[in-house]
């Protein structure tokens, strides 16, 4: 899709949620090419393929739409009929507006995507909300943001919801021009569910090649796309088509998809054509097809999906060779889409029926809620005539409960009579007032399990009404088993929870945490791309207290921001070098919000790390991806240098890069061995540079300089694009990287570093459960480290193999748990920054151009420690008092509103290109006195580092405080 205007050619490019749909992923005009990534599109668990994180615009066929003020000739409908030269303007009324879109039907929506006006500026939407409901009543927010003041097509995307009516709010108009509103196509994007991991699943195939090859039908789980299942062919003749391959999940899980990845390594042989998708919840009976098509002749993933349904096996049918070369069938992985099972517990439930057959056989009503799919419910028969349809079964919950709904087990296969056709499903919370969920449904007659969701409803009781019988035998109903659904993707606080999506006006490359509260972000000369140094950076501030991003562009340092090194002085002014412009600096008072020109480095930089020393002095090494590429041509490698508010950039020749360079691929000189290095600041002024080389060093930054070898990091290799943070005083975990910058496999290794005076020890310690590469790690209060993100395999502006799932470190237990998953992919680009409300911000992600990976946008992490077992907020301890300033060494004393357990200050983060060398933490032991708690700072600068940092109070539970901000040293 071109940045500024509307292309019609990639509006229908990714349609993956129509039912049945099969998306190819394949490059768009004008992407920026990238070195051909093998693992394209590979699904393995808690990760999407790229068709599913850049949903395609859903077909508007039958839509309505309505605004708050729609003027005669600038109605809302414009907004919706695929001509951009119509437009939606409201009236010079009030703010907020809001337009709302009915889709008639119950759909799976991911997104928005907003087009202004091209005739004039005047309405563009700035700060915006989206809601969604299932009934047009009740609204549920699922994204917020601003939207950038500019005529180009802005997307925000979200969690998958099952929806039906969509409303777009404008809360601001961009430009402050007046109280407008105006829109010229608005998009609903189709969302899929997330793959399900796929621990303990099995799977077995018709026919399968061990003998000439390894290629067992295991291989599809094994999350390895360099193996394959293959049929079997090295004995005359060839196993022939149809071929099946059946996955056992283990338990049942409500499933709309699958993606299929050929085989890799340029064989084509046995790549799927024509294929039937099937689903069962006991690997016997089987339903009719959730799915048939054909899958294209190619060798990147494609995912089919399909109505929801409740079921434990998957089985794909190979019905043909795509290329017709053979009898074979292969595949290098298999993923399902879908979510847990959502089915409630019937404890206590009772049901009655409109009729039963209770003369002739034991078919009463009752024996849909007792588990045994042998009796049933038979509506009465025996007496003549029959009862007539329609008949009804309503189901008594006993008290109110959210339903999301229904899967109708038909009688068992050896007699069809009375299978339901035709149905419709309605709820109530009193038994007499009803509201229909689902009219006009019609159930296959076929006796496998069959499941219908629907929005989420509060009810009490639900009633289903058979209106036909399946196979026209007769005015009967029949059911074995009834069970609803609760809603799909319940919390599970165990695991954190995820906030909607909050829009920006770009994609946030960087971030820096404010000690207002809010955050600074930035990304390049524009909002979605970069190029050589334009002189100017677009940046946005968010303040999470009100959910508004404010945007601007920054001329005035002559400086485009776009990979920078970024530290902290200890006034709290942030110091942004290099880059785009790779010798400029420029400083950021958050104080005064205004910008300032810094004096030119000493050598021009980009991709470079800086860290604050103990001394309040910031330095910085490396750095060839821009400003000239270290080692060749003539150009030095980019030694260390050091800035002082007093003197400016000062070169320190000792502190020599050789040391710290990686064995990275790219024959280009320095220009990858020298980025994004691990630094910390330490005592005396030194600087431990803790990776990503397996080498580690130590930097001094008196007089000239110096380097001196810290040992290796144990049986690590080079980790570029990995992590590292100080979880407390000299302690370090590593997670992650890979032995190059990109085009190779990522690691799940995961280290323990700690330093004893100029001694730095490493061990393994439990290793990730996903293999990541430019991930991002915070660290939060009680010292565990949450990594988010990253890849399996890392290829810049690509969401293949991106991780969805974050993972926890406990350093008690020195292993990873696995956490919620994020609507959205973070990958390259991505940033994360612990919050003052101990919360985690990650965003961004892209900013390539016409590319469909760019990410305007935004998620807050709410970490497990903060929720109760039911997923509500836990309550929390409050700081009530606790000094704003405070010296290395000093005691102070803090007040709480209740007992607390532990203490500690993290140092207030920045973030770009998987570093943040602003962020540690620090354990505070407390001391009970009269009044509260003394806390005593450490007494070295280079263990609390000069600068802002926040204070947390956590009771015997873990459960922090909003911190209070105190500036240290």
């Amino acid at each position: 899709m071109d940045a500024k205007r509307w292309s019609r050619g990639a509006a229908t490019l990714m349609m993956c949620a129509v039912t049945g749909a099969v998306v190819v992923v394949t490059q768009q005009d004008g992407e920026p090419a990238a070195a051909r990534d093998p693992h394209a599109a590979h699904l393995i668990p808690r990760m999407v393929p790229v068709a599913i994180t850049a949903p395609g615009p859903l077909p508007r066929t039958g839509w309505t739409v309505t605004a708050d003020s729609s003027p005669s000739g600038t109605g809302a409908g414009n907004a919706i009929d695929d001509n951009p030269a119509t437009t939606w303007r409201t009236a010079a009324t009030a703010l907020p507006h809001t337009l709302t879109i009915d889709t008639g039907n119950l759909v799976a929506v991911g997104g928005l995507s907003y087009l202004p006006p091209s005739d004039s500026p005047n309405g563009r939407i700035g700060r915006y909300r989206i809601s969604v409901s299932g009934d047009g009543t009740a609204y549920t927010d699922v994204a917020n943001g601003t939207f950038a003041d500019d005529e180009g097509v802005k997307t925000s995307t979200f969690a998958t919801v099952l929806t039906r009516f969509v409303r777009l709010t404008a809360l601001s108009e961009a430009g402050n021009r007046g109280s407008w509103s105006a829109a010229a196509e608005i998009h609903l994007l189709g969302g899929t569910d997330p793959a399900l991991a796929r621990t303990g699943w099995t799977v077995s195939a018709d026919s399968q090649e061990t003998a000439a090859e390894n290629g067992a039908a295991a291989n599809v789980l094994d999350g390895n796309t360099a193996t394959m299942w293959h049929t079997a062919w090295s004995t005359a003749p060839a196993a022939p088509l149809p071929h099946q391959i059946t996955v056992d999940t283990k338990a049942t899980h409500l499933i709309s998809g699958l993606s299929y990845l050929p085989r890799q390594g340029g064989g084509r042989n046995g790549t799927i054509g024509q294929y039937r998708v099937e689903t069962s919840t006991d690997g016997a009976t089987w339903g009719a097809a959730a799915a048939t098509g054909r899958f294209a002749d190619v060798s990147t993933a494609q995912t089919v999906t399909f109505d929801p349904r409740i079921a434990r096996y998957v089985r794909l049918t190979a019905l043909t060779e795509a290329g017709n070369r053979g009898p074979w069938s292969s595949a290098a992985e298999l993923n399902l889409l879908g979510r847990a099972d959502p089915t409630l517990a019937r404890t206590g439930w009772t049901v009655t029926a409109s009729d039963q057959e209770t003369a002739r056989e034991n078919g009463a009503a009752a024996n849909v809620l007792d588990g045994n799919a042998a009796t049933i419910w038979h509506s009465a028969w025996s007496s003549t005539p029959p009862a007539p349809l329609p008949h009804l079964l309503t189901v008594d919950l006993r008290t109110a409960v959210r339903v999301g709904g229904l899967a109708y087990l038909p009688r068992p296969a050896a007699s069809p009579n009375g299978r339901i056709g035709r149905y419709k499903i309605e709820t109530s919370t009193d038994g007499t007032a009803w509201s229909a969920r689902v009219t006009g449904g019609a159930f296959a007659d076929n006796p496998a399990l069959q499941t219908v969701v629907f929005p989420p409803a509060t009810a009490r009781y639900v009633r289903l009404t058979a209106e036909s019988e399946a196979g026209t035998r007769g005015p009967w109903s029949s059911a074995a088993e009834i069970n609803l659904l609760g809603p799909s993707g319940s919390v599970a606080p165990a695991r954190g929870t995820w906030s909607a999506p909050v829009g920006f006006p770009l994609v946030p490359a960087a971030a820096a945490q404010l000690p207002d509260g809010k955050i600074l972000t930035w990304s390049a000369y524009a909002r979605d791309t970069f190029s050589g140094g334009r002189g100017r950076t677009v940046t946005a501030t968010y303040d999470p207290a009100t959910g508004e991003v404010t945007q601007r562009t920054v001329t005035e340092t002559g400086h485009d921001m776009f990979c920078p090194g970024i530290s902290v002085l200890p006034n709290g002014r942030i110091v942004v070098t290099g880059g785009n412009d790779s010798a400029r600096t420029s400083i950021y008072d958050p104080g005064t919000d205004a910008w300032t020109t810094g004096p030119a480095m000493t050598t021009a930089r980009g991709y470079q790390s800086s860290t604050t020393l103990s001394d309040g002095r910031i330095f910085t090494i490396g750095g060839s991806w821009s400003g000239g590429v270290g080692g060749t041509d003539g150009t030095p490698r980019k030694a260390g240098e050091v800035y002082s508010t007093a003197t400016g950039w000062t070169a320190l020749p000792g502190a020599r890069v050789e040391p710290m360079l990686t064995a990275d691929a790219n024959p280009n000189g320095d220009y990858r061995k020298d980025n994004h290095a691990w630094l910390f600041g330490w005592s005396g002024g030194t600087v431990l540079q803790a990776g990503p080389s397996r080498a580690m060093n130590w930097y001094t930054t008196a007089g000239t300089g110096g380097t001196t070898p810290a040992g290796n990091r144990a049986d690590d290799v080079d980790a570029m694009n990995g992590n590292a943070v100080m979880y407390d005083a000299g302690k370090i975990l590593t997670v992650g990287g890979a032995t190059s910058y990109e085009n190779v496999d990522a690691s799940t290794s995961a280290y323990a570093l700690s330093i004893s005076g100029t001694t730095v020890t490493a061990r393994r310690t439990g290793s990730l459960t996903h293999a990541r590469s430019f991930a991002n790690s915070v660290v939060l209060p009680d010292g565990k480290v949450v990594v988010f993100g990253g890849q399996n395999y890392p290829v810049p502006f690509s969401d293949n193999t991106a991780v969805l799932g974050a993972e926890m470190w406990d350093p008690a237990t020195e292993s990873f748990t696995t956490l919620a998953s994020a609507a959205i992919p973070r990958t390259y680009h991505s940033v994360a920054l612990l919050m003052p409300d101990a919360r985690v911000f990650t965003g961004g992600g892209g900013l390539c151009g016409n590319c469909g990976t760019n990410h305007f946008d935004g998620e807050i992490f709410t970490p497990p420690n903060l929720l109760n077992p039911d997923g509500t907020r836990a309550p929390r301890p409050v700081i009530t008092t606790a000094p704003a300033t405070a010296g290395n060494g000093a005691s102070i004393t803090v007040a709480t509103d209740r007992a607390v357990s532990s203490f500690a200050i993290v140092r207030m983060g920045t973030a770009t290109h998987s570093v943040n060398t602003d962020q540690r933490r620090i354990a505070l032991a407390p001391t009970a006195v009269t009044g509260g708690y003394r806390l005593t700072i450490p007494a070295d600068r280079g263990v609390a580092l000069p600068g802002y940092w926040m204070l947390f109070a956590m009771d015997a539970r873990g459960v922090p405080s909003v911190a209070k901000t105190i500036r240290i040293g």
